[in-house]
């Protein structure tokens, strides 16, 4: 009877199939689109069990205007005297290497700083990410939203200094800790999603930034910045249908992309459109093929493509193809 109440009590094993190690992230950036740049990152090195073993915070001379100095407080004075990216990155991959990198938005933060390692020339150590509002899904957690603020104040996490980097890493750092336990506990299955670290780059026209949407909430009562979305050119051929594995693509087919890809997204894109391809934005019926990664990844497109029966190809055996698309008048 001692034996059944002991071993009732014993703690719940920790799942095998756990990462080793979590890398927390925040940055601070000049605003959201593809050629803002990164102006503080800081980082929170984590165990198995989410322990803190160690922080690290800079600030990063992103070479142009700030941005939205009202939200992150980072100046061009202040930021003049910074180390640029390249300088930095380094130091920066060594908090990385080897971990899951975890963030609120996760998304967001990898996207740039998978670009910041791009522009450097250099290939960003990471591999998988955890996003904590996925998290917070998964875990069903009592939330009023999905903002930082709202998280930490779940777990009673005080924050000192909103879009601090630094301060920003160490709240989600608190925050991560018990979520990582519940869902050890309920032996969840995290929902981890591979990064694909960007081979190429090319900025665009280089543009001043004053955005508002910057930090966790995105949306602030300040002046603002219109950017354009991006235009592409139409589709000149028609959709000869989907693809068919093993031949090749043909001139008009529509094309979608889900993920991350290790080439830029808009050089992937560009190729796409100067081949002949039409580049779609969405999933439907008439999609010839979705160009993924991470084909088991939950996201919107890849489920309408298994819902609809789309082809699926990752990206190197697109890039492949991109080599010998057929001509829309010889099919």
């Amino acid at each position: 009877m001692l034996e059944d109440q002991t071993a009732a009590a014993a703690p719940t094993p920790w799942p095998a199939a756990y990462p080793e190690g979590y890398a927390v992230v925040d940055v601070e950036t000049t605003g959201l689109a593809r050629d803002d740049r990164i102006v503080s990152a800081a980082v929170y090195q984590l165990d198995a069990r989410g322990e803190v073993e160690d922080h690290w915070y800079t600030l990063v001379n992103p070479e142009r205007d700030p941005g939205p100095v009202w939200i992150h407080g980072l100046t061009t004075s202040v930021l003049s005297s910074a180390p640029l990216f390249p300088e930095i990155a380094d130091e920066f991959a060594k908090r990385l290497e080897g971990r899951v990198l975890v963030a609120h938005n996760a998304a967001f933060d990898w996207s740039m700083i998978a670009r910041e390692y791009a522009r450097a020339r250099v290939t960003a150590p990471v591999r998988q990410r955890l996003c904590t509002i996925a998290l917070s899904k998964e875990l069903r957690l009592p939330l009023p939203n999905h903002k930082l603020e709202s998280l930490a104040a779940h777990y009673g996490v005080v924050q000192e200094r909103a879009h601090h980097a630094l301060d920003d890493a160490r709240v989600l750092a608190e925050a991560f800790r018990p979520s990582l336990r519940l869902a050890a506990e309920a032996n969840l299955r995290l929902p981890l999603l591979a990064c694909q670290p960007l081979t190429e780059w090319s900025d665009g026209p280089t543009k001043p930034s004053t955005s508002s949407h910057i930090g966790h909430q995105r949306s602030y009562g300040a002046p603002t910045s219109w950017r354009p979305s991006r235009k592409r050119p139409a589709c000149p051929y028609p959709n000869p249908g989907r693809y068919k594995e093993g031949e090749q693509l043909i001139q008009g087919m529509r094309v979608a992309f889900s993920g991350d890809t290790s080439i830029d997204r808009e050089l992937l894109e560009d190729r796409a459109i100067e081949a002949g391809l039409h580049v779609a934005t969405s999933i439907s019926r008439l999609t010839s093929v979705l160009v993924t990664n991470d084909p088991d990844s939950p996201t919107t497109k890849t489920a309408k493509a298994r819902s609809f029966g789309t082809p699926v190809i990752d990206e190197a055996a697109f890039v492949q193809l991109l080599s010998h698309v057929v001509p829309a008048s010889a099919s």
